[in-house]
């Protein structure tokens, strides 16, 4: 003999399935949000602080009790005693808010236009002649904006200045400049670099 089910015992049924999802889908939103937006991020917190605290704070740099910026953030320096980091289009230049480049092709007029008088300027402001060659990276934003490195060779064009400017030895702001020099990412990936924040910090505890 089969039994069927009367319309209102299949009400009753459909009902508490739905409730029963309901309950077990309010139940998962819960327990989801309790572990990745609590959970989760306070896991990852203590382990960052706990691990590598400077990197986790944003690698800043404090000086005397006072904070001179972040190893990972390019800043503008256009006194001639400092090195000089390369171009920014990050919002007005080094705004740290508003990461990115110009987005100028290389075909860009304006963008060429731009990079001869940044040649221009450098030569000039490096004492260099007419034919010498530019580093790239002198001349040229990244596509951040933010880049905290220039290239040894920017550094060491740049070195005859600072020590003019310091009145310190070309040999000693070259030695600090090899000292402050990053090497290859595993000894194979990149160009060695210079970090100009760091650079110039020790420049100033050399030179007080």
């Amino acid at each position: 003999m089969l039994f069927t089910l009367s319309e209102n015992e299949e009400r009753k049924t459909d009902m508490k399935n739905i409730l029963k999802e309901i309950r077990i889908s309010v139940l998962a939103t819960i327990s989801l949000t309790a572990i990745l937006c609590g959970l989760y991020p306070l896991t990852v917190w203590v382990l960052a602080q706990g691990l590598f605290p400077a990197r986790a704070n944003g690698s800043l740099i404090t000086v005397n009790g006072r904070t001179s910026g972040s190893s990972l953030i390019s800043q503008g320096f256009t006194d001639p005693k400092y090195f000089h980091s390369r171009p920014s289009m990050a919002g007005q230049g080094y705004d740290a808010t508003s990461s990115g480049g110009s987005n100028l092709g290389p075909t860009s007029k304006k963008l060429i236009d731009e990079v001869g008088r940044r040649v221009s300027a450098y030569r000039a402001e490096n004492n260099l002649a007419p034919d010498d060659l530019v580093p790239a990276d002198a001349v040229t934003a990244s596509a951040s904006g933010l880049d905290p490195h220039i290239s040894l060779q920017n550094a060491l064009l740049q070195a005859p200045r600072v020590a003019g400017a310091r009145g310190m030895s070309e040999a000693e702001v070259k030695k600090l400049v090899q000292l402050h020099t990053e090497g290859r990412f595993l000894g194979l990936i990149g160009e060695p670099r210079v970090n100009v924040l760091m650079l110039n910090l020790a420049l100033d505890r050399v030179s007080q």
